[in-house]
């Protein structure tokens, strides 16, 4: 049987869709023409949670491996696809689950906290997740004389560190490869040439110890997106991946969006197309299913970050 021609990709996508009873998850991060023919678009853990709401069979996950896997973790009776297994997190790779053992071997009544950009290995290792939205109020509820290992975010850690005042921190020494190329000396120049704008930064920013006082606002991506929806300021410089930037001009076309950088743009994040969304839904594949054992130990620090700040 000769295969149907359509119009468009995006109508292609959307029989594929129907066909397979699947639902589209696209990161903030992702290619403009997949936000748009995305069923959802927000940050990983919003979406995850979308994941488990939705009563499609099939997830397609257009983020990176991580996300998919977390959307398996609170989604093990659905069938979770990611576009490409190249996409991958830098940050996520620098932290190992015999690394966070290590650690508690020398803390035994310490706890470990792990920002959800964290693989599933290392997620079923922790006490808690958190998020960049609710990392600081997460830690500010702990008990003051347990030690934290805070994994993998050198920058986000810094910054709950500096907003709790807690000492007893140990922050692991890994970082975004895409925010910490954002420096402080371009956000000063941006300022000085568009002096109205407002700077919005994500915590994992490279530069965020050293450029807290030129920020407006450190946020998270969903953060800024209702920042920005509830401000009357006309003009933002935004210190995160370039992605975020086609949701907000689409948003809101009256107002002005420069990027802190033109190189913060995720390689990984871009390895989804429209045409690996399709490839993907064709074949069913790449899935993404976390082992049962795995699946069990690592929902809990997500169950109990959420039991702690909502959500």
């Amino acid at each position: 049987m000769a295969k149907k021609i359509y119009r468009s990709i995006q109508e292609e996508i959307q029989a594929l869709k129907k066909e397979r009873d699947a639902v589209i998850l696209a990161h903030n991060y992702q290619v403009g023409g997949i936000q748009d023919v995305a069923d959802f678009v927000g940050d990983s853990l919003a979406l995850s949670q979308q994941a488990k709401k939705v009563k499609a069979k099939v997830i397609l996950f257009s983020g990176v491996l991580f996300m998919a896997e977390t959307a398996s973790i609170l989604c093990p009776d659905k069938t979770v696809l990611i576009p490409s297994l190249e996409a991958g997190c830098s940050l996520s790779s620098m932290v190992h689950p015999e690394e966070v053992r290590v650690w508690r071997k020398s803390h035994p009544d310490g706890l470990v906290v792990a920002y959800v950009n964290s693989t599933a290995d290392v997620k079923a290792e922790s006490d808690y997740c958190c998020t960049s939205a609710n990392a600081v109020k997460l830690v500010e509820k702990l008990p003051k004389d347990k030690d934290i290992l805070f994994i993998p975010d050198y920058y986000l850690g810094t910054y709950v560190k500096i907003r709790t005042g807690r000492e007893n921190m140990t922050i692991w020494n890994g970082y975004c490869h895409i925010h910490v190329m954002i420096q402080p000396e371009e956000l000063e120049a941006l300022k000085k040439k568009y002096p109205k704008a407002e700077i919005l930064m994500h915590p994992e920013c490279g530069c965020l110890t050293k450029s807290m006082k030129y920020a407006d606002q450190i946020l998270s991506t969903a953060g800024m997106i209702k920042y920005v929806d509830q401000s009357t300021a006309s003009e933002f410089i935004i210190a995160t991946e370039t992605g975020l930037l086609h949701k907000l001009r689409k948003d809101h076309p009256d107002k002005i969006f420069i990027p802190a950088t033109d190189t913060a743009f995720c390689n990984y994040m871009k390895q989804n197309t429209l045409e690996s969304l399709v490839w993907s839904l064709e074949n069913m594949k790449y899935e993404i299913r976390v082992s049962a054992e795995i699946q069990k130990r690592a929902i809990t620090p997500i169950e109990r970050m959420l039991e702690v700040c909502g959500g």
